[in-house]
């Protein structure tokens, strides 16, 4: 049944089961992609579930490469905790430039504080 839920209770749509959040990507060429994301996935697992173009994650969220970095429009960037100091080490390691609002995007989990999240991929990852 698409996009429900069933067991031994009734149906219910999916939205009802995982709150969603909504997180804008802004592709570096300029289109938008709005997802819906499960809160509590990182930001890199819903960019991928969307096939987000430029969201590499190579290392698959172990914090080893720098291949889901990305830019974070500052006023929604207050939701969200400093980086560690080891996704900071990852981040000097980042193929496009690092700006105050730079992040390793498999480091942020969803939550719904971030609804409306504008998230800009860089142009390289690698």
């Amino acid at each position: 049944m698409g996009g429900e839920q069933c067991g031994s209770r009734a149906c219910v749509p999916a939205a009802e089961v995982w709150r969603l959040t909504q997180l804008v990507f802004v592709l570096h060429d300029g289109p938008e992609q709005i997802v819906d994301a499960r809160d509590g996935e990182s930001i890199m697992q819903a960019a991928l579930s969307a096939n987000i173009d430029g969201i590499l994650a190579e290392c698959g969220g172990s914090l080893m490469c720098a291949t889901c970095h990305v830019y974070l429009d500052l006023p929604s960037h207050e939701a969200i905790a400093p980086p560690s100091d080891e996704e900071g080490d990852m981040l000097d390691s980042a193929a496009a430039p690092c700006l105050p609002s730079s992040r390793l995007s498999c480091q942020i989990l969803v939550h719904s504080g971030l609804d409306g999240l504008v998230v800009r991929v860089p142009p390289t990852q690698l």
